[in-house]
């Protein structure tokens, strides 16, 4: 199950911010699918932390490292977190962590552009000049 929720959230969360905000046109059939998607892994993690303090059992790992930033932005994947108690509690316990505020907080030092809306510059360094 663990394997299921990190191995798919990443993929399936990046498209959805992908097809909800990056893409030159909006096609509702793709935001629709990675935002249901993204709502299906998410349940499957409030599954698995219905009995465990963190995703792969007792104790913090790799596997709650990875998974963690898919989670952060999830008003931007059109999910309510509120919806999956048991993510939402292992969220903030994650995000109180001491290592994890202070990497946060580095994001505005590291890039100040960081939730900005993208100009065309930018699209195109992420996405090449095709």
């Amino acid at each position: 199950m663990v394997a299921l929720a990190d191995g798919g959230l990443g993929p399936m969360a990046g498209q959805n911010h992908h097809f909800c905000h990056y893409a030159p046109q909006k096609i509702e059939y793709a935001i629709e699918r990675y935002v249901r998607e993204t709502n299906r892994l998410y349940s499957v993690l409030d599954q698995r932390l219905a009995n465990h303090t963190y995703v792969g059992g007792d104790d913090y790992s790799i596997a709650d490292m990875a998974i963690y930033p898919w989670i952060v932005p999830w008003e931007k994947q059109g999910q309510t977190i509120e919806e999956f108690p048991d993510l939402e509690r292992w969220f903030e316990m994650i995000k109180a962590r001491p290592a994890v505020r202070r990497a946060y907080a580095l994001v505005e030092e590291v890039n100040p552009q960081a939730g900005v809306e993208m100009d065309e510059q930018a699209r195109k360094h992420l996405f090449g000049n095709r």
